[in-house]
């Protein structure tokens, strides 16, 4: 039986077709060897996109303008109810006012547009009002006159 010893290293053995035989003195199998990778987790499957419904646009209505007279008759106030019924907040728009000036027997002289900004944000689904004291000049409402504000429109934006 050899051994090996330090200096003179491994014990010579049988040498076969693939080099020096191993410790039984069989020679190393070089067929049938199975090479594995690193092992990789699983490629997540992706997920389906969630089904939440995305929210409606604005839509913003307003009512008539609801007046009230103040100490001055070139002025008044007018209060306007808004709604919005849609699904996300209106951001930015601007109100337009057409009033009316009324002379001593009744008949309209003229009519001003003054302008002014919407009351934002309105979010989804919110019923509010605003008041505005809106005034024309002074001599465009002599004694006698009065201004009355009638119409309203509503320029607005999501």
């Amino acid at each position: 039986m050899r051994t090996a010893s330090p200096a003179t290293g491994p014990a010579a053995g049988p040498v076969g077709p693939a080099g020096p035989a191993g410790p039984t003195g069989a020679a190393p199998s070089t067929t049938g060897q199975v090479t594995t990778a690193p092992e990789r987790p699983p490629t997540p499957t992706p997920t389906p996109p969630s089904r939440t419904a995305t929210p409606a646009p604005a839509d913003l209505g307003w009512g008539d303008p609801e007046r009230e007279d103040t100490d001055q008759r070139r002025c008044e106030k007018v209060t306007v109810p808004f709604h919005n019924s849609g699904g996300e907040p209106v951001r930015s728009g601007t109100v337009t006012f057409g009033t009316h000036i009324i002379g001593a027997l009744g008949i309209d002289w003229g009519t001003v547009e003054s302008t002014v900004g919407l009351p934002v944000p309105i979010g989804p689904g919110v019923r509010t009002d605003h008041t505005w004291t809106v005034c024309v000049d002074a001599w465009r409402v002599p004694l006698g006159m009065h201004i009355e504000t009638r119409e309203v429109s509503v320029q607005w934006s999501p």
